[in-house]
């Protein structure tokens, strides 16, 4: 099983698919995981925006041009492993094919996962993410119209 490759998901015009990702901004920014604890904290006490499949939390990172850092995480509460895992693997992908398009740099996003994110349909996670962060960035102008600051306070 490890020589074979698997083959690729979805149709070859990518465009067919997601049909509403047609108004992407021209801009990428690169994306890296969250892995320690510390910064998961750090984002929980930062701005929060809701939707039925997860919770985005978001905080200005210290360096204010890094790259964007995202970070996930499912509670037990969402059920065993596999469950868990699953949801985890959605919300990955979600994040993998918005953040860069959507994301502002110096920025720490935290995805938290709810059980609605197994059965949702993976078009409408896309855009809910879309939503919250706009939702996300609108608040944080409004509280902050400098956009992030260079150093922590």
């Amino acid at each position: 099983m490890a020589g074979k490759s698997l083959p690729a998901a979805g149709p070859a015009d990518a465009s067919a698919s997601r049909p509403e990702l047609s108004e992407e901004p021209s801009r990428r920014t690169r994306i890296v995981r969250l892995r320690k604890r510390p910064d998961f904290l750090k984002a929980a006490k930062g701005a929060r925006a809701s939707v039925p499949a997860f919770l985005l939390q978001m905080v200005p990172s210290r360096e204010a041009g890094s790259d964007a850092r995202c970070g996930f995480t499912v509670t037990k509460k969402m059920g065993n492993a596999v469950a868990r895992n699953r949801i985890r693997r959605r919300l990955k992908e979600v994040a993998r094919q918005v953040m860069p398009l959507y994301a502002e740099p110096g920025c720490d996003y935290v995805l938290v996962g709810r059980e609605a994110a197994l059965t949702r349909p993976f078009l409408l996670l896309l855009s809910d993410l879309r939503a919250a962060l706009a939702r996300i960035q609108r608040a944080s102008l409004s509280q902050n119209p400098g956009g992030p600051k260079s150093s922590e306070r």
